[in-house]
């Protein structure tokens, strides 16, 4: 089927270096070669994942504001660098940066690694001014209060590539935001408090346009699927995963796998047609849909939708947002829930899945294909693909509506091998270790009002999501291996007020 993870080399962050017209033509041919060689060793870097694209010296207020404007109005741009090569005042930049709409980074470099100390004459540092421009730079952003990432080091560093590879993903989220469309069937469940949330606010504040289609619109796609159709998936799914006997042709429970089929037939129409890259259902709302909606919706996150049980739309947007982060990285984004734990002293351990919705890109192992009863939704006994989460580091990130603000709460994890195997859990799940312990993990989420929806990530970290809260101008709290309760609740406290200040009048 067709994957709507993007190409990330198809999107452009442009360089723009600054500089001045009081060093004359020299120093300036000099200033433009230069960036353009910094703009090689970034555009070779393997960890950064976008196209960079150099962009002619700035060198007057009107240039800037000019530049500035043109990035906002090129779809393909998701953020711009900015570097002061040698001295760029920095009130030429004001205009600039009133009429920027797109991500921004601050890089505090300069040309040469070491110093030419023997051949250092004051041409050479009227040229490679870098240390104070930068500085000037940074004292106007802070001025304006402009959101940016500032990342310091040579271009060749690779900690330096590291660091801007992971802020170009954070922006490729913040673009997939923009405009994003979420299709609901059906409502949140019943009762329920975390998964309700500010619609309008969603549009305002993340670009996400959240709207319901009826689930008899659903149910009329699935019945349209032809048999040639519903063959060809089935199919697919003989390929790529390890078909339980009973579910293959000509096995007696074959008809629901068919059935399955119908539901991603159906469910993929309806997506490309409204184009939403997200989008949810709800157990308590399935009309004549004959099983919930399982394998389908597994397959549909590893190609790159969002999706949120239970009508979840913000947590549906989190996982189209994570996905596109990720883009050409091992491993994937999924739904996930915190299901039940271990609670041997010292060795705790949390166990996460949901009903049938984790997405098998959690896991490089191939997929078993099975069907068994689910106690929930009064429909047929669903079809839904059974592994576990590799091994390895993940991140789980929720978002919650606290009235006048969004909140991001994220948890650097390390998922596990279960001690033991799980037979009689045929579900996507994974088994995970929270940072920095279980009790401060499960603590700090609590005292964070936290929801128990969240995507996991096992192919970006912690940074990526403080990048993606920086450019939404979203709150976001961590829970790692630095966090204590004491400091966590007194940043809980510090950010209400500072949340509720910034928001003015």
């Amino acid at each position: 089927m067709t994957s709507i993870i993007p190409n990330l080399k198809n999107y452009t962050v442009w360089f723009l270096t600054g500089s001045q017209d009081l060093y004359g033509e020299e120093t300036l041919r000099q200033v433009a070669e230069q960036s353009q060689g910094v703009v090689a060793l970034l555009a070779g870097a393997a960890d950064i994942p976008v196209t960079i694209e150099w962009k002619p010296v700035l060198k007057s207020s009107d240039a800037i504001r000019r530049a500035m404007i043109d990035a906002n109005s090129d779809d393909s741009v998701i953020g711009v660098i900015t570097w002061m090569h040698t001295f760029s005042p920095s009130k030429m930049w004001i205009h600039g940066f009133d009429a920027l709409q797109k991500p921004l980074l601050h890089f505090h470099t300069q040309a040469n690694v070491a110093l030419p100390w023997s051949e250092i004459d004051f041409d050479f540092m009227n040229l490679n001014q870098a240390a104070h421009g930068d500085r000037e730079h940074g004292y106007i952003l802070s001025r304006m209060s402009v959101p940016r990432k500032t990342v310091v080091g040579h271009a060749s560093d690779p900690a330096v590539t590291a660091a801007i590879g992971t802020w170009t993903r954070a922006a490729a989220g913040w673009n997939a935001s923009q405009g994003m469309k979420v299709a609901r069937f059906g409502d949140n469940m019943r009762n329920v408090a975390v998964t309700e949330g500010d619609k309008t606010e969603a549009e305002i504040r993340l670009g996400v346009s959240v709207n319901t289609w009826g689930i008899n619109e659903l149910v009329a796609r699935v019945q349209e699927q032809t048999d040639a159709d519903i063959d060809a998936l089935v199919e697919v799914y003989l390929a790529e995963y390890e078909v339980a006997a009973e579910l293959l042709p000509g096995g007696e429970r074959h008809a629901s796998l068919r059935d399955g089929a119908a539901i991603e037939l159906g469910l993929r129409s309806i997506l490309e047609e409204v184009g939403a890259t997200a989008f949810t259902d709800s157990f308590e709302d399935l009309g004549e849909l004959t099983q919930l909606p399982g394998l389908a919706v597994q397959r549909l996150m590893a190609d790159g939708y969002g999706f949120g049980a239970e009508g979840d739309w913000k947590t549906a947007v989190l996982v189209r947002i994570a996905a596109v982060m990720g883009a050409g990285l091992p491993g994937g984004a999924s739904l996930m829930e915190d299901y039940t734990y271990d609670l041997t002293p010292g060795d705790e351990l949390i166990l996460g899945a949901h009903m049938l919705e984790v997405s098998p890109a959690l896991s490089s192992q191939k997929a078993s294909l099975e069907i068994h009863p689910l106690g929930i939704g009064g429909k047929d006994d669903p079809v839904r693909l059974v592994f576990t989460a590799d091994a390895g580091p993940a991140v789980v990130v929720a978002l919650s509506d606290q009235r006048e603000r969004f909140r991001l709460v994220a948890n650097a994890v390390t998922n596990v091998t279960p001690p033991e195997s799980l037979p009689k859990l045929p579900v996507g799940r994974a088994v995970w270790k929270p940072a920095p312990d279980f009790r401060t993990s499960a603590t700090s989420w609590l005292i964070a009002g936290a929801a128990h929806h969240t995507v996991m990530t096992n192919q970006v970290g912690i940074e990526a999501w403080e990048d993606f809260a920086r450019i939404a101008g979203v709150e976001l709290l961590v829970i790692d291996e630095s966090t204590t309760v004491r400091s966590f609740e007194d940043t809980v406290r510090a950010n209400a007020a500072y949340y509720r200040l910034s928001q003015g009048l």
